[in-house]
Order: structure tokens, then sequence, then C-alpha cells
């Protein structure tokens, strides 16, 4: 049986590749990528969590995070691929029209 700090070491590094991506990538597709791997270490952090415990509550938020994100990706993408026809890239530094 694995232990449960492995899999909260795993879920650390996860965010932290993500929280990486986040910051550094100028792609918005990538940005989209890593805010996605950032939601699966949550996941699996709630999912280790409820495990020890005994608990059904924590897979019970990572189905709603599950679902959050699905539709998270279905608008960012529809608002990316808007964009792309506008200003023909993904580069969020040629995204000025969305300043105020």
């Amino acid at each position: 049986m694995v232990h449960t700090s492995y899999y909260l070491l795993l879920a650390a590094m996860l965010f932290a590749i993500g929280a990486g991506g986040v910051l550094l990538r100028k792609n918005a597709l990538i940005i989209m990528m890593c805010v996605e791997i950032m939601m699966n270490a949550v996941n699996l952090t709630l999912v280790a969590f409820s495990r020890q415990l005994g608990s059904l509550t924590g897979q019970v938020f990572v189905f709603m995070i599950m679902v959050v994100a699905a539709v998270e990706v279905a608008i960012g993408l529809a608002i990316l691929v808007e964009l792309y026809r506008q200003i023909k890239s993904v580069n969020i530094d040629d995204f000025s029209s969305l300043k105020g």
C-alpha cells in the first residue's frame, strides 16, 4: 500500500509544474493545459485525503472539479478560436484588444 505522502508529493510537483507553465509561457493553449494540470493536482490531493480518511466527500468534490474543468475547456477553447480568427495568433501578448 502506497503512503499518502507520496500522493501529496506527486500532487505538489504537478501543481508546481502547472504554476510554472502558467507564469512562464505565452501560448494561450499551453497556459490552459497548465491550468488543467494544476486542477488535476488538486484532484489527486482530494482523492488521497479522501482515501486516508475513508470518506467519499473528497471524491464528490473531485467529480465537481472535473465538471468545472470540462466547462472551462469548452468555453476557453471557444474564446481562443474566436480570438485566433480575429488576430491570427494565440500568443497572449498579441491580445491587446482585451485591455481596457
